[in-house]
């Protein structure tokens, strides 16, 4: 089948009739901004909607980036482009809607996923990984604030109490190879072979009933309790609060001016760059 597009920020590829790949491209560092929110939106109605549709596979066009994180910047803006919304006041409810939806959804992560970015892969239903340029981190904490996507909602219950409080409360970056280990993610594969495992595993799956797979998915969704609408809720409401602390903006401030949310050094060290934050700021005052 030929390729389509939702927006310049999605591109989707029905690769089968049962088998879609959507890829993350809108450079320069995959920002989550609003038209991505957006089109994620509008493809999570086609899916939902689309009688043959088994599978999805989302990837990125950037080796470095997978979704880099949230543009904190343009988080409350609601654009006139089709499927837009209030990303704190919708969030959630998408989260829970991919959760649920009788599709079953893949990440397949080559380069950093931070933040927001990290909290869609975690909503996914599997989630693959290249061994060498993944990169998966919560640094919220380096900025005053706690990852409210879902993170604190998710993690714990994939890797267990510690580790996620090692994560949310570290801010540091992990390799593909240890959040295999962790239970983060379900593999950890070398990159050259990424793309082929993950295209035959697809197409595997979208070669099976689709009431099965999505059976297979309601029961299991059912024993294991993903976060309610409600927890993940409370956890957006939290980093809103969090963000309007003068501490938390005095960080961010700091991170904008290294180049936070561009293409940078900054984004590429950004466990090492909110490392350094409290000294910086203390030479300030």
């Amino acid at each position: 089948m030929t390729a389509t597009t939702t927006q310049a920020v999605l591109g989707v590829d029905k690769v089968t009739s049962g088998y879609w790949r959507v890829t993350f491209q809108n450079p320069p560092i995959n920002l989550f901004d609003p038209e991505t929110f957006a089109a994620l939106r509008v493809l999570l109605d086609d899916l939902e909607t689309d009688p043959e549709v088994r599978v999805v596979v989302f990837d990125s066009d950037n080796p470095d980036y997978f979704i880099s994180h949230l543009d904190v910047i343009r988080m409350a803006e609601v654009p006139d482009v089709p499927g837009a919304a209030d990303l704190s006041a919708d969030w959630h409810h998408f989260v829970n809607r991919l959760a649920h939806a009788g599709v079953i959804s893949i990440a397949s992560v080559r380069g950093r996923t931070r933040g927001i970015g990290n909290e869609f892969a975690l909503a996914c239903d599997i989630r693959f990984a290249s061994r060498e340029p993944a990169l998966f981190g919560q640094t919220e904490i380096g900025t005053g604030v706690v990852p409210g996507g879902g993170g604190l909602d998710w993690l714990p219950r994939l890797v267990g109490r510690s580790r996620a409080l090692e994560i949310a409360v570290g801010g540091e970056d992990y390799d593909a190879d240890t959040a295999e280990l962790y239970g983060w993610i379900n593999r950890s594969v070398p990159d050259s072979e990424l793309d082929a495992f993950v295209d035959a595993f697809a197409r595997r799956v979208a070669g099976f009933e689709r009431r099965a797979l999505a059976t297979a998915k309601r029961l299991v969704n059912e024993r294991t309790a993903p976060p309610s609408e409600g927890e993940l809720l409370q956890s957006f409401r939290t980093i809103l609060d969090l963000i309007q602390t003068p501490a938390a903006q005095a960080r961010i401030g700091l991170m904008i001016s290294k180049g936070f949310g561009q293409d940078s050094k900054t984004e590429l060290n950004l466990p090492d760059v909110v490392a350094q934050l409290t000294d910086e700021l203390a030479a300030q005052a």
